[in-house]
């Protein structure tokens, strides 16, 4: 009998060049090490569509994790893509075909930066191309101090579950993104940032269906790890 929920992570992927010269799957360490801390067992699913199926099968909860690119805007009705929107279709591929599984199947899913804007589609909402064209006195959501710090804050919303988790009206956050949530779809926005960016979504139909735009992983604040714990909680 398994003691640790099985926790499904899905990776980064990179053609090839850099550190290999055959494409590759790549993630920080961060990333499994709060899953570890949280009571999970984190394993790493690699990209294809076709096995969402199965993979939902065997793991407890999915874990969507971040990266430097951005969900088509095809998937969303959001037209031709901006200039500054970085494709990998293949990723986005598989990582909607699980989500879409695990919350059929009401698995737990905590989606985690570009993981959050993909939930967010998932729901049916739709995304902001890039923020500095669309959001009139946009902070700078592309930090310019390391990640390892805070950017800025973020005011949660009473009687939300992110609310419950974390137990505070704020937050401080680590902030890496040039897109962000316009609209939740089915689901509702859970965490504003003080230039009214969308920093949270979540779904009250769902056993545990959670989106956060900053880092967790990282435990900038001292209430991320809270986050990590109540969704491998969720997955038991």
């Amino acid at each position: 009998m398994r003691n640790r929920p099985l926790i499904g992570v899905t990776l980064d992927s990179e053609p090839a060049g850099g550190w290999s010269k055959l494409p590759w799957y790549a993630l920080r360490q961060n990333y499994f090490d709060a899953v570890i801390a949280a009571g999970g067992l984190p394993v790493a699913l690699p990209h294809n569509p076709a096995l969402a199926e199965a993979y939902m099968d065997e793991v407890d909860g999915l874990l969507v994790t971040g990266g430097a690119f951005d969900v088509d805007p095809a998937l969303w009705g959001g037209g031709a893509p901006h200039p500054k929107v970085t494709l990998k279709p293949g990723r986005t591929d598989f990582e909607l075909a699980a989500t879409r599984v695990a919350l059929a199947r009401d698995k737990p899913v905590l989606g985690i930066c570009g993981g959050q804007q993909l939930l967010a589609v998932a729901f049916g909402g739709t995304l902001v191309q890039h923020i500095p064209d669309e959001v009139a006195g946009a902070l700078a959501h592309e930090q310019p101090n390391p990640r390892t710090e805070a950017g800025h804050e973020v005011r949660i919303a009473a009687g939300t579950l992110l609310s419950r988790i974390v137990g505070a009206p704020r937050m401080a956050v680590n902030s890496a993104h040039h897109q962000a949530v316009a609209t939740a779809g089915s689901g509702i926005v859970n965490a504003v940032a003080p230039d009214g960016v969308v920093e949270g979504v979540e779904h009250p139909g769902h056993r545990f269906a959670l989106g956060v735009q900053w880092h967790p992983e990282y435990a900038v604040d001292p209430r991320d790890p809270s986050i990590f714990t109540a969704f491998v909680e969720a997955a038991r």
